[in-house]
């Protein structure tokens, strides 16, 4: 409750949801059937990631399973997108407001592995994914690559980057996400599980991200 100028007590209610009831119980089951499969394919990967697992740990029948995926394939070919969808989201939220290019790309970075070790069954979904759940990895990959690549455009229309052409921005940014990807894999994952990555790693990044392999600024 809040109080009125006069000292009288308020009641503040809650926004009720506009879902009916029903629908509320379907999204609900929906991404519990998601989170299940994320930590089982985490824990036992794709190949050994079956539906009675995924099911038990969501608390569902398996019969409830085939109301909501065709296939334990349609299940993995969706899994991978909306995981990736809220990493998006997570480093959208990380970056909102931030104009410097420099500063965007190193909270962007950050985000990322701070996103990972939030949902370290991210990187085995990932990396399984080309090859068994190649639909979901192909709809993730045009995903993030579109956010990435619409950000440089308007980075490079409004003078970013003056060295190089606009058909370079998407080599540039399949160049970052591959760095993202292997420094992960080299820095942020270890026997336990995942972990944050060395501060002197996101420098290094940066460096090379502002200076290239000579590693000092070409400005006279």
């Amino acid at each position: 409750m809040t109080e009125t100028e006069k000292g009288q007590p308020v009641v503040v209610r809650r926004a009720r949801s506009h879902k009916p009831k029903r629908e509320e119980n379907a999204e609900a089951k929906f991404n519990a059937l998601l989170h299940a499969a994320s930590e089982i394919v985490g824990e036992h990967g794709y190949v050994d990631a079956s539906i009675s697992r995924i099911t038990e740990r969501a608390g569902v029948a398996q019969g409830t399973f085939y109301s909501y995926f065709e296939s334990r394939q349609d299940l993995f070919d969706q899994l991978l997108p909306k995981l990736g969808a809220e990493m998006l989201a997570f480093i959208k939220e990380r970056t909102r407001g931030v104009t410097d290019v420099s500063e965007r790309e190193r909270k962007g970075f950050m985000a990322f592995f701070d996103f990972i070790v939030q949902n370290p069954d991210f990187l085995r979904i990932l990396n399984e994914a080309e090859q068994l759940a190649p639909k979901g990895h192909e709809a993730h990959f045009q995903l993030v690559v579109a956010g990435y690549l619409a950000n440089l455009h308007r980075d490079w229309a409004r003078g970013e980057y003056p060295g190089y052409e606009e058909r370079e921005l998407e080599v540039i940014v399949y160049m970052l996400l591959a760095a993202r990807s292997y420094l992960a894999l080299r820095y942020a994952k270890d026997k336990d599980g995942i972990r944050p990555i060395p501060g002197w790693v996101t420098d290094t990044y940066m460096k090379f991200i502002t200076y290239g392999l000579k590693g000092e600024s070409q400005n006279p």
